[in-house]
């Protein structure tokens, strides 16, 4: 049975190896700046999707690279007790889209088109076969529209878990707020009690406690 579950990890391994230079080799939105961006080819059952790099995140070589990574690796911290190498040496990071759309015109980062998040929900497709997750957790509105189909208020979904089917994959979704540094929602109530109770969904979900079981024991347990 070990020999069996070593031999799937390889072969999980080897898939990403071939889907990774894939979607970085991708020019498929014209309207796109920059070059696509991936998470590590974690082996995880947790699926982590946000709506798209901002313009530092390509040169950097890693999503939630600047100030809205630092806000939700602070999220997780304070959850899990976990560093943000935890939570990316355990969580498979991914987005709607994989590039930096570029600048909207009334300022801020361009929301993708649905033709692009179309495009991407290529590789969306093979992520989720080669994961088979469990848990899915979209970051900001875009993506909880993604997953869930939901396009009303944050308030009718953050801290709450929901049980769909995404992508052919059977999973429990938990939604959480853009930590965007311009968005407020997250800082005043009633975004701020939902996203302490997030918070304490992802803490008690049995995928994380099993990914996350060192940073539980330093916090003293779950």
């Amino acid at each position: 049975m070990l020999w069996d579950c070593a031999v799937a990890l390889s072969k999980m391994a080897d898939s990403f190896a071939v889907l990774h230079p894939q979607i970085e080799a991708c020019r498929a939105c014209p309207k796109m700046r920059g070059t696509p961006v991936h998470g590590p080819p974690v082996q995880s059952r947790i699926l982590l999707l946000g709506q798209a790099p901002g313009p530092r995140e390509a040169a950097l070589g890693r999503p939630f690279a600047w100030t809205a990574g630092r806000t939700l690796f602070s999220w997780f911290f304070l959850a899990l007790g976990a560093s943000e190498a935890e939570v990316r040496a355990r969580i498979y990071f991914a987005a709607v889209a994989r590039c930096f759309p570029g600048k909207a015109n009334g300022g801020g980062d361009r929301k993708p088109a649905p033709e692009e998040a179309e495009r991407c929900r290529t590789w969306l497709r093979r992520e989720v076969a080669l994961l088979q997750p469990r848990l899915v957790i979209p970051v900001g509105g875009l993506a909880i529209s993604e997953v869930t189909g939901h396009g009303g208020k944050l308030v009718e979904v953050i801290g709450q878990l929901q049980r769909q089917e995404y992508l052919g994959a059977s999973v429990d979704v938990i939604p959480l707020p853009h930590p965007s540094g311009a968005s407020t929602w997250h800082r005043m109530e009633p975004g701020l009690t939902l996203l302490q109770r997030a918070l304490g969904l992802l803490r008690a979900h049995p995928e994380v406690q099993r990914a996350f079981t060192p940073a539980f024991d330093r916090k003293g347990g779950a």
